[in-house]
């Protein structure tokens, strides 16, 4: 899907045309460069390269120095391919366009990816939905903890993908049909209704699902 990279600027709340208050999602919407095309003939797929965030040379890897010089672009800190679907038509974009916020509009529905807030080392209750144990009669240094994690004699080892403490966050998440209740073209910003992952100032990769 066609796409913008951008950065959460954090949550607020705006009134519809009913007066109600929609609570959303301030995301800075590029402006991201095309850095090149991939092409079913050349690539075996078609996609766009897009840049987001310029910076000095001296802060980029060697590699990547190589690539931009390639075609000639400016450096950038983030670099993502978004797949054209839903019929997109890529042809007419050309590598150093500018890609802004107006590529979106009001009303519609778009997907949302980031990395979740890190929790750091959670036990079974945060991390699982575990209810806990009894705090009554005689229980003791048990009410968080996991219980049982598997038999002693048969089969006598702990079964791959058992629910227990551990690295709770921080991980990739999707999430799909987020209407667009506004669009500033004007401060490349737009405001999508509800929640998305990530922190303030994370990135996010915005997808149009039209």
């Amino acid at each position: 899907m066609i796409g913008l990279i951008g950065k959460k600027i954090g949550m607020t709340q705006v009134f519809d045309s009913d007066g109600k208050v929609v609570p959303v999602t301030v995301i800075k919407a590029g402006p991201c460069k095309v850095i090149c095309k991939r092409t079913n003939t050349e690539n075996g797929y078609a996609a766009l390269q897009i840049g987001f965030e310029e910076i000095p040379e001296h802060k980029v890897s060697k590699p990547m120095q190589g690539h931009f010089k390639k075609f000639n672009s400016p450096y950038y800190r983030y670099v993502r391919e978004f797949r054209p679907s839903y019929g997109q038509d890529i042809e007419n974009v050309q590598i150093g366009d500018e890609l802004r916020a107006d590529i979106f509009g009001e009303n519609e529905t778009v997907s949302v990816s980031a990395n979740s807030k890190g929790r750091g080392f959670t036990g079974v209750m945060k991390r699982h939905n575990f209810n806990g144990f009894i705090s009554s009669h005689g229980s003791h240094e048990s009410f968080r903890g996991p219980g049982s994690i598997g038999q002693c004699a048969q089969p006598s080892r702990v079964f791959k993908g058992m629910k227990m403490a551990g690295h709770y966050g921080n991980s990739k998440v999707t999430i799909h049909h987020i209407k667009v209740i506004k669009v500033d073209l004007e401060n490349n910003l737009i405001m999508v209704k509800g929640a998305v992952p990530g922190h303030r100032n994370s990135l996010v990769t915005i997808h149009k699902e039209q």
